[in-house]
């Protein structure tokens, strides 16, 4: 595929030049619809590898490794790698290319070629880090599905358009506090690590990038609720996020004055926003539908 360099600048790994040639070899264009922007400097992939603190017993899962950039970094430092990646092309392409520039750790890697939104299991020893360049435009889905479905990720730093890390790493009060800064936080602490220019891309994106980290918490938030039952109450209250808490959550408990009900029992203002509430405030109304419930079932006595 790509013959192995051994240049003091790059080593095993892809520079621009090795980018543009691997990319014209297969005939790929980066796409916007799948938000597909090469990372195409060397530099940056080690750090990325370095701000992950990648260790030599880590078994990595990368989301979308694209022609391989950061897959190769990866495979400097990990003890294995397993890349998820849904273009056909790339996924054909990606194992030739971890046998051409670094063949020493070739049984090392393993590719999935599957949409990383539909992976529910993967190959090998059970994954202990999630390191990945995201597509753009499906970024924090796919973060959320593979801290769910893996519970064995206890570090995560993903590159993510910089607008997305802010969200992430976002604390109650900001203004972009939203449903991904507290889903992040049911499964994890979370912290911006970094920002990345656009000339280290091929194509260079319109927008920045950032590195967001996320180390899973050693214990679970204590709930009686289920992860779905707190999500449902996240998506209601941030779905129309200028109304109070009482008004916004009307609909999954069933009325206002449910919503209320559930609201005082978990110690929340009805009249606060969604925006102004740490994840264990919304693990407490969802433990309380309860009394939600109960005040639905007044409403409906005759």
């Amino acid at each position: 595929m790509s013959e192995r360099k051994t240049t003091d600048d790059t080593g095993p790994l892809l520079g621009p030049a090795d980018v543009r040639e691997l990319a014209a070899a297969l005939g790929v264009r980066p796409t916007k619809q799948r938000g597909q922007n090469f990372v195409i400097d060397a530099n940056t992939v080690r750090r990325i590898v370095r701000t992950a603190e990648v260790r030599p017993d880590d078994v990595v899962v990368e989301v979308g490794p694209g022609l391989g950039s950061l897959t190769l970094a990866l495979l400097e430092t990990a003890d294995r790698v397993t890349a998820v990646e849904i273009d056909d092309v790339l996924a054909a392409a990606l194992p030739a290319t971890v046998a051409a520039r670094l063949p020493e750790r070739a049984d090392r890697f393993t590719l999935v070629h599957r949409d990383a939104l539909h992976v529910t299991e993967l190959p090998g020893p059970a994954p202990t880090a999630l390191v990945a360049n995201l597509p753009y435009n499906v970024a924090v889905p796919v973060l959320l599905h593979m801290l769910e479905r893996f519970p064995t990720i206890q570090r995560t730093l993903v590159m993510v358009q910089a607008e997305v890390a802010d969200r992430l790493a976002a604390g109650p009060g900001s203004k972009v506090y939203g449903v991904p800064s507290v889903k992040a936080n049911w499964y994890a602490e979370v912290k911006r690590a970094g920002a990345i220019g656009r000339n280290v891309f091929w194509p260079a994106p319109n927008v920045e990038s950032g590195l967001v980290s996320l180390v899973r918490r050693t214990e679970p938030l204590p709930s009686r609720a289920s992860r779905e039952e707190v999500f449902a109450v996240i998506d209601a209250a941030f779905a129309q996020r200028r109304k109070t808490l009482r008004a916004a959550l009307a609909g999954w408990a069933g009325s206002a004055r449910a919503a209320e009900a559930a609201l005082v029992a978990a110690g929340v203002s009805p009249q606060a926003r969604g925006e102004s509430l740490a994840i264990e405030s919304f693990i407490a109304i969802a433990e309380n539908k309860a009394a939600a419930d109960a005040a639905a079932g007044q409403e409906s006595t005759p």
